[in-house]
């Protein structure tokens, strides 16, 4: 598994190549078996294949047009009712102060890693976008105020071998028994 991490790349160009049904239930079915905080599981996802709603995905993403291109878009929402059960009024944002919400971005953000890990086993390319407001987002798929969107997934047979990004020396990122 670790050669397989270790080429992975974040892909931008896509071929003109639909991705089967059976490879995006795949995808997810990976994203569902992930580990959660209390085994909550707050994640939901939104398979979009729409033209239009891909490219008012990418517009609101700070209108990264190549997103546009990749035939499925996989949007990843944390749901904060996995841990707030009351039924209060929640409005989640980017300045949000629940502490539960760095929890189910937590878990939602393990469990879109191993649709990233996943779709490269299966031949496919991925790229995590992040780069939008919950804002702009949310009301282009009818998301609930109490849901974050934690990142949009654009996927589909990579047209592109990006090269090798530089990464630090593992010297310089471990510490033992204290900082």
């Amino acid at each position: 598994m670790i050669k397989q991490i270790e080429m992975r790349r974040s892909i931008r160009k896509y071929m003109d190549k639909p991705v089967e049904d059976e490879k995006i239930f795949q995808l997810l079915e990976s994203a569902r078996l992930a580990p959660s905080g209390s085994n909550t599981q707050p994640w939901h996802f939104i398979v979009v294949k729409s033209e239009l709603t891909r490219q008012k995905l990418a517009e609101a993403s700070h209108d990264q047009k190549w997103m546009r291109i990749a035939p499925v878009h996989i949007v990843c929402v944390a749901d904060i009712r996995a841990r707030i059960n009351d039924d209060v009024d929640i409005l989640l944002d980017e300045n949000s102060p629940q502490p539960e919400l760095k929890i189910i971005i937590r878990d939602t953000s393990i469990a879109i890693e191993h649709i990233v890990l996943e779709a490269d086993n299966l031949g496919l390319g991925t790229c995590w976008v992040a780069w939008f407001t919950q804002e702009e987002i949310r009301p282009i798929l009818n998301i609930p105020s109490d849901k974050y969107v934690v990142g949009i997934i654009p996927v589909g047979y990579a047209d592109e071998e990006p090269k090798e990004r530089p990464r630090k020396k593992i010297q310089d990122i471990i510490h033992y028994e204290n900082w």
